[in-house]
């Protein structure tokens, strides 16, 4: 079973940065798609930035595009997704979570960062941005 761990989350003031980092562990498959979302409180979770685990067919949410950047790094059995954010934003407050999805080689990631389409989930970190 897939697990995932977020770390990085913390307080910071409007046009700062902070980088999320996500390590997984226990995929049976060595294709994937990892994406993060976030979750404002009394919003529903959007997606931000999506990566397949070869580093390739990133996606950006719009409202990100140019601040946030994801990244993979596929340490030997512990691959972790980063999420570096800078010129944060106090509407980019909330809990932001990595989730994943096992893909085939013929398998594209989905271009739309939508949560019913990832399988896994990490238990989220909190990230605050005041003005």
């Amino acid at each position: 079973q897939v697990q995932l761990v977020e770390s990085g989350g913390g307080s910071v003031q409007a046009g700062g940065s902070l980088r999320l980092s996500c390590a997984a562990s226990g995929y049976s498959s060595r294709r994937y798609c990892m994406a993060w979302f976030r979750q404002a409180p009394g919003k529903e979770r959007e997606g931000v930035a999506g990566i397949r685990s070869t580093g390739a067919a990133i996606v950006y949410a719009d409202s990100v595009k140019g601040r946030f950047t994801i990244s993979q790094d596929n340490a030997k059995n512990s691959p972790t997704s980063s999420l570096q954010m800078n010129s944060l934003k106090p509407e980019d407050t909330g809990i932001y979570y990595c989730a994943t999805r096992a893909v085939s080689i013929t398998t594209s990631c989905p271009k739309s960062l939508l949560p019913n389409d990832y399988d896994d989930w990490g238990q989220g970190t909190q990230v605050t941005v005041s003005s």
